[in-house]
């Protein structure tokens, strides 16, 4: 899958900040790029995280990631995050994401995310108008 063709995409700047001494993006710092992405992917289906936890007392953890890295992102690099919906339940999900530059990937990966208590931190249903608005997304199972 390519940019073009995935579900969501965001578009980013490689800043000083997410690079290590050399210019190179800093291995963890493609987690921030993916997690920017899906904060914006779910703003865009009408949900934000920060009135989900407000209003409805549920916020999302990442319970798991797989990354692979396969070219290196440098300073100032115009960089290009996708987020596709892989598996949905109702207290979690998992998303694949990937990370390009000019038609190159440079890092993808499974990132599971479950609903949790705002309080409590336990297990919590997802919302039911994001569960709703979820559902079309889903690709069967393999």
């Amino acid at each position: 899958m390519t940019p073009r063709d995935a579900p969501f995409s965001l578009g980013l700047r490689v800043y000083w900040e997410d690079t290590d001494a050399g210019g190179v993006v800093f291995y963890a710092n493609y987690l921030k790029f993916f997690e920017r992405a899906r904060t914006e992917w779910l703003r865009e289906l009408g949900f934000s995280q920060e009135h989900m936890r407000q209003a409805q007392g549920r916020m999302f953890v990442v319970s798991r990631t797989a990354v692979n890295y396969l070219a290196p992102a440098r300073l100032d690099d115009w960089i290009t995050v996708t987020v596709e919906l892989r598996e949905q339940g109702r207290a979690s999900m998992t998303l694949f994401q990937q990370a390009w530059r000019d038609g190159q990937l440079l890092a993808d990966g499974e990132i599971r995310i479950g609903s949790v208590d705002a309080a409590s931190f336990r297990p919590a249903r997802m919302p039911e108008a994001l569960l709703q608005r979820l559902a079309p997304l889903s690709r069967p199972a393999a």
